[in-house]
């Protein structure tokens, strides 16, 4: 996964992503117990493009230039399938700009906070989502000020207390 972030890095500083941070179930594990995952999830902002429309034709193409290829939903990057996700709303594009600083076998990195992923589960709804929640209040390190008002900013509270007892 090393090599993997630094081609993350180089997308970045090379313009073809503005920014990206690590979320899914990779993302849980930096703050619980590893997590059965296949891919690599990660949330993007895209330089703006003319018109405002949204392409992921740069991104891919950037990448077929290094020599990746697309399977399905993902981009193999050195062996490690990555989905891109774009921050499609005010969740993600929030999540994004607090992912926090960190270092993957030195290799800088931004991970999603674990606040954000708990508010992102929710925004999903999917059973495994749930799981996640409880996964994360059982071990994850929290700031329940700053989950609150994550929750509350993206309407998320009644959710939070309908998933959690």
């Amino acid at each position: 996964m090393k090599r993997t972030l630094q081609v993350l890095n180089e997308l970045e500083r090379g313009g073809v992503i503005e920014r990206y941070a690590i979320g899914g179930a990779m993302g849980a594990t930096f703050y619980v117990e590893p997590l059965l995952t296949f891919d690599l999830d990660v949330f993007v902002v895209f330089p703006q493009s003319a018109g405002n429309l949204l392409s992921l034709n740069p991104l891919y193409e950037a990448l077929r230039a290094r020599g990746y290829i697309e399977e399905g939903e993902c981009v193999l990057v050195e062996d490690i399938p990555v989905q891109f996700l774009p921050a499609y709303n005010p969740l993600l594009e929030e999540a994004l700009k607090e992912a926090r600083q960190t270092l993957y076998e030195e290799v800088p990195t931004r991970v999603v906070r674990a606040e954000h992923l708990i508010a992102i589960c929710l925004q999903t709804g999917r059973d495994k989502d749930r799981e996640r929640v409880r996964i994360f209040r059982e071990q994850a390190e929290l700031d329940m000020d700053y989950l609150g008002g994550v929750l509350q900013r993206h309407g998320l509270e009644g959710k939070w207390k309908q998933w959690t007892p």
